[in-house]
């Protein structure tokens, strides 16, 4: 089934039913107010909600309406956890080799991880508002699962059945600040503002048999002010699966329900599939020429991040996204 938070005035949206064409909506008050509270008791709710998928996919509600993502927050406006992981080895590889830095074995056999903000997300169509352009303003294609309780030591092959639903992710990443802070040894952080997700979430049942192995294999279209920049194929060269990077989460910790894991910048060995965000491509050029060309993105630039099923529809909906100058968005109450 495929689900989405519509905005509301509240901080946690109203849960809504959406049909798999993504041309209807249904409210599901009856059922569960929020994403989260569906979470938590997720094997009581989740029957119900598929109820009201299929009559609403088979025409047979009498209170639907037409689906429309700018309405759209957050599938999770704000989460217990986010963590990113950093899949594709091959995007780490080009960093470091554009930088002569030595890549470590170790990064071919553990995942890397980082644990970012999870208190206000933006929605898929919500401007990406930040203050300076000097802060290299870079988007990010990514895949991400929400979960449901994933108890501490929890393995590989048994975190798959923990996986509830999967959305994209557009991974916002000011790069200019990142080698400053990561120079500290602590990590992200100012360098990673609010993220963005895709205006629905899905059940893993919705990909067929593109879902195989814990990865999507369908490639991501990433659209950079109306060109295709990149379509990697998001089950190629990932080398760490879902279930292996809610297992690295949970090695010494619990992971609650709603916990959100992404699987870092979706990236293919193919550089003829193009990249999905803005770094890899200066990467690239500075392996070749010695300097990378491609400028960051500019205030009034646009973003478009979406996944298209074997027939060419769309599954998660786009995140569509404009970068605009300013602060904070207006508070949520």
């Amino acid at each position: 089934m495929k689900l989405a938070t519509l905005k509301d005035g509240t901080r946690d949206g109203q849960l809504a039913v959406v049909s798999r064409d993504l041309k209807n909506a249904h409210i599901a008050d009856g059922i569960a107010l929020t994403l989260q509270r569906a979470l938590d008791d997720w094997h009581f709710i989740a029957p119900q909600l598929e109820q009201l998928y299929e009559r609403l996919n088979e025409g047979r509600t009498h209170r639907h309406f037409d689906f429309d993502p700018t309405r759209c927050m957050a599938p999770l406006p704000r989460a217990f956890q986010w963590a990113d992981g950093s899949a594709y080895v091959n995007h780490v590889e080009l960093v470091r080799q554009a930088r002569n830095a030595e890549m470590p074995a170790s990064f071919w056999h553990e995942p890397l991880m980082y644990q970012g903000g999870s208190d206000d997300f933006l929605g898929p169509t919500d401007d990406i508002l930040l203050a300076s352009e000097e802060w290299g303003i870079d988007f990010e294609g990514e895949v991400a699962v929400i979960t449901d309780d994933v108890p501490m030591g929890t393995n590989a092959a048994q975190a798959a059945s923990h996986i509830r639903l999967l959305m994209l992710v557009n991974d916002v990443s000011l790069r200019n600040l990142i080698p400053a802070e990561l120079a500290k040894g602590f990590g992200f952080f100012q360098s990673k503002p609010a993220s963005s997700f895709s205006p629905v979430a899905v059940t893993p049942d919705e990909l067929g048999e593109a879902w195989q192995d814990g990865k999507v294999h369908l490639p991501l279209r990433v659209t950079w002010n109306g060109a295709l920049v990149g379509q990697p194929n998001a089950g190629v060269d990932m080398v760490f699966s879902f279930p292996q990077l809610i297992a690295h989460l949970a090695m010494t910790r619990n992971a609650r329900a709603g916990s959100i894991i992404g699987s870092g910048t979706v990236s293919n060995k193919d550089a003829r599939k193009g990249y999905t965000c803005i770094a890899e491509k200066r990467c690239l050029e500075m392996i070749a020429d010695g300097a990378a060309k491609t400028p960051f993105m500019q205030f009034g630039d646009t973003i478009r991040i979406e996944m298209l099923d074997a027939k060419g529809k769309s599954i998660f909906g786009a995140i569509d996204q404009k970068v605009a100058q300013g602060g904070a968005p207006k508070a949520r109450h």
